[in-house]
């Protein structure tokens, strides 16, 4: 049996590798679609050349417009067991690179390494669902479970358009497959993620003169300044708890003693407790000085992917996977969010199933081509794992 299963492994791969060239001009024509997160029609055009793919290979698809982005896309097979259950894979087709950005950062392709703006972040992974089902229906193999598909166009912005639908999705899905990179060129499968969370902190004060009559006002900024060193001894890095005001503001001039000001914090936590009691601690904190006033609102607005049972089932369900291919796979916990946050919620998730590389959001972002068949290899090992597997 184990002979067997190891076989169907190199099958796999072998296909997958006699497609690499088609597999490459396909992640090339997503990258050349550039598709910024805040840019509709760039992302109706990659949107519809994905579907278009999509029905092809036997799919039925329902493009939902946004109403301030491109929308996401749906896609299950359009003849289908409905008494099967369902496994869910989920990518986002939007990136952080503005329009035109290929003008100073081309598509390139140097030896075994491939690169060009949201590469990684996840044009290919994106191109390994396309390319995971190819093989499956070439091979004539059956998934135990019917696929389904989400691809969104709002995940680099908070995913606040689509996360009801991805909901509603994970919540009929025995489990989630998400396409985000690996982290680090070990490419090391992501089963936990912290949770983010977004404050706003906004302090009136009084207005006076800053030479003529000071003691008449009460300093926004003076205010806003205690109140971060309150938010920055609430970090605890050993719990994993970090606390960030990333940006501030106020005043309205030198001469004038600062009416408002605002300061805006990102938080990551660990897990839903440590994320419970910071926003309790974050808006109950109260002015030091007379006469000033602070405003707080915000919250966890992704919730942390955890250690759940389902999760650490599929991990090691992956890692078998992995070593049929020859992957001696690793884990480990992402600082950063991802729809895997909110799948994690309702089903087994694994995340970090792209292709390994580097340069998320930066201008080295690239991929690792020998890693390209492979890590499409592994899944779709894992698409067509037996139910109950995980």
């Amino acid at each position: 049996m184990t002979s067997k299963v190891t076989h169907m492994a190199d099958v796999i791969l072998n296909q997958l590798k006699s497609r690499e060239k088609e597999m490459v001009d396909f992640l090339g024509k997503l990258v050349s679609l550039e598709s910024p997160s805040r840019n509709p029609k760039s992302q109706y055009q990659i949107l519809m050349f994905i579907g278009k793919t999509l029905r092809e290979l036997g799919f039925y698809t329902l493009h939902v417009p946004g109403k301030e982005t491109g929308g996401f896309l749906y896609a299950r097979p359009k003849s289908r067991d409905k008494t099967k259950a369902l496994q869910l894979m989920i990518g986002h087709c939007d990136t952080v690179w503005e329009m035109n950005t290929l003008k100073d950062m081309p598509l390139t392709k140097d030896g075994q390494t491939m690169k060009g703006p949201g590469i990684y972040d996840m044009k290919a992974g994106l191109t390994q669902i396309i390319f995971a089902l190819k093989a499956i229906d070439e091979l004539k193999l059956t998934m135990p479970l019917t696929p389904v598909i989400l691809i969104n166009s709002d995940e680099e912005i908070g995913s606040k358009e689509s996360r009801k639908a991805i909901e509603r999705l994970a919540k009929v899905c025995e489990r989630a497959y998400v396409m985000e990179p690996p982290l680090g060129l070990t490419g090391k499968l992501k089963t936990a993620r912290k949770g983010l969370g977004r404050f706003t902190i906004t302090v009136k004060g009084k207005a006076a003169h800053a030479g003529l009559d000071p003691q008449k006002g009460a300093s926004a900024i003076v205010e806003l300044s205690h109140q971060v060193q309150h938010l920055y001894a609430m970090n605890d890095f050993d719990k994993g708890i970090t606390v960030n005001v990333g940006m501030i503001e106020g005043g309205v001039s030198p001469n004038v003693i600062a009416p408002e000001s605002k300061a805006v914090v990102d938080v990551r936590v660990l897990n839903k407790k440590d994320g419970e009691q910071i926003t309790k601690q974050i808006l109950a904190l109260k002015p030091t000085l007379p006469e000033v006033e602070v405003h707080i609102k915000g919250g966890i607005g992704r919730p942390p992917m955890e250690y759940t049972a389902g999760n650490r089932m599929l991990w090691k369900l992956a890692k078998a996977k992995g070593a049929l291919l020859g992957l001696e796979l690793e884990e480990a916990t992402a600082g950063g969010g991802s729809d895997g946050n909110t799948t994690s919620l309702y089903t087994a998730t694994l995340d970090g199933l792209g292709t390994t590389g580097d340069g998320a959001h930066a201008q080295h972002e690239h991929i690792l081509l020998n890693e390209f068949p492979i890590r499409t290899a592994l899944l779709t090992l894992l698409m067509l794992a037996e139910a109950g597997d995980n």
